[in-house]
């Protein structure tokens, strides 16, 4: 599959995949016009939603309703390097939720593909060309 990647203008910069157009932009104060989500923010993102729907499927799995259910996401940065350290999810059970079932749904949440992905990642190779005109 191939994601195609746009530079609309400005800081923006817009992936289509899947028939979905996925806009980015960086906030005002580096230039950008604050129209979207920064492309981290997005990465950030990825990962507390991976882990919700792993969350859901369990419940699903076993009859359990996830209303009033919640999730957070939080993180440790490295001041030197800006990188993230620790990524702490919280997960919110609502009241009546099987206890027999809370550390299953905590592993559970920690076996989505983004996360499997950060701990096993991919090559990357980038290459240029010059189009055609």
């Amino acid at each position: 599959m191939t994601m195609e990647i746009s530079f609309p203008g400005n800081k923006k910069v817009v992936s289509l995949y899947k028939g979905f157009s996925i806009e980015t932009d960086q906030p005002k104060d580096e230039g950008g016009d604050g129209s979207a989500p920064e492309p981290f923010d997005l990465f950030l993102s990825a990962m507390g939603t991976c882990a919700g729907i792993y969350v859901i499927y369990f419940c699903e799995e076993r009859n359990i309703d996830t209303t009033g259910m919640k999730m957070s996401l939080s993180f440790d940065r490295n001041e030197q390097t800006h990188l993230i350290e620790t990524v702490h999810i919280q997960i919110s059970l609502p009241p009546g939720f099987p206890k027999k079932y809370r550390s299953a749904v905590e592993k559970t949440a920690g076996l989505c593909t983004v996360k499997r992905n950060i701990l096993n990642p991919p090559r990357f190779e980038i290459s240029a060309q010059i189009q055609d005109a």
